[in-house]
């Protein structure tokens, strides 16, 4: 595919977007709402036994379609990508990109089921942007990162050890245990599985992904995230 004639427009996902169109000499700058959406599709990537690698941007699953290096995938198609013009039939190329994508070959085994990465963005996704001290639904920079059993006290910065506090509540609590502070904890906190970390980590989720993905889910989780 010539990647630098390329356009490309959502096929199902919310707003339709106008496809991108290159110019003779430069190309030009699609809207930035366009682009936004665009760029907000994620894809879901399997193994090609089905089991749950990541999400990745429609370029990396162009590239698998490019290389015929998908396996076989599922849901209606959401993205077209247009290249370029086959330089001995004159056909242009097309592909389109489904919402689950299953590539050849075996995903090495220390690929699978990896411990999500502890970051901030995923702890308050896990928290759902709520202080677990007063249950305050706060925007991210109202929330701080707050270690149950203070680091000072010998306390982990480990999943099982940390929860989305405000700021207020955080200061308040200070170098103390929650029942040192007389601040009770609203839930407790807990390590997420890889899958349930897909799952808060993408606001944009197809109604095909999330399907698939709650039936990776034991069914005590898939109800909580009805």
């Amino acid at each position: 595919m010539e990647t630098d004639r390329a356009k490309l427009h959502l096929v199902r996902s919310g707003t339709p977007v106008e496809p991108i169109r290159p110019g003779p000499e430069s190309l030009p700058v699609a809207p930035r709402h366009a682009l936004e959406l665009l760029n907000s599709v994620r894809l879901l990537s399997l193994d090609a036994h089905g089991r749950v690698l990541d999400w990745m941007n429609w370029q990396q699953a162009a590239c698998l379609y490019a290389r015929d290096a998908v396996a076989w995938t599922l849901g209606d198609p959401c993205l077209t990508v247009h290249g370029g013009f086959n330089r001995v039939s004159g056909e242009h190329s097309l592909l389109q990109l489904h919402p689950i994508v299953a590539a050849r070959g075996h995903a090495r085994a220390h690929a699978l089921a990896p411990t999500p990465a502890l970051t901030n963005t995923a702890l308050f996704a896990r928290d759902a942007h709520l202080c677990l001290y007063c249950g305050r639904d706060c925007h991210r920079p109202q929330l701080t990162r707050d270690h149950v059993l203070p680091v000072s006290k010998g306390g982990r910065d480990v999943w099982e050890n940390v929860v989305s506090a405000c700021f207020q509540c955080n200061s308040r609590k200070g170098n103390r245990t929650p029942q040192q502070a007389g601040m009770p904890l609203l839930a407790v906190p807990y390590r997420p599985s890889w899958v349930e970390h897909l799952i808060l980590s993408n606001r944009n989720i197809l109604a095909d992904q999330m399907a698939f993905l709650k039936n990776q889910l034991p069914k005590k989780h898939a109800r909580s995230l009805n």
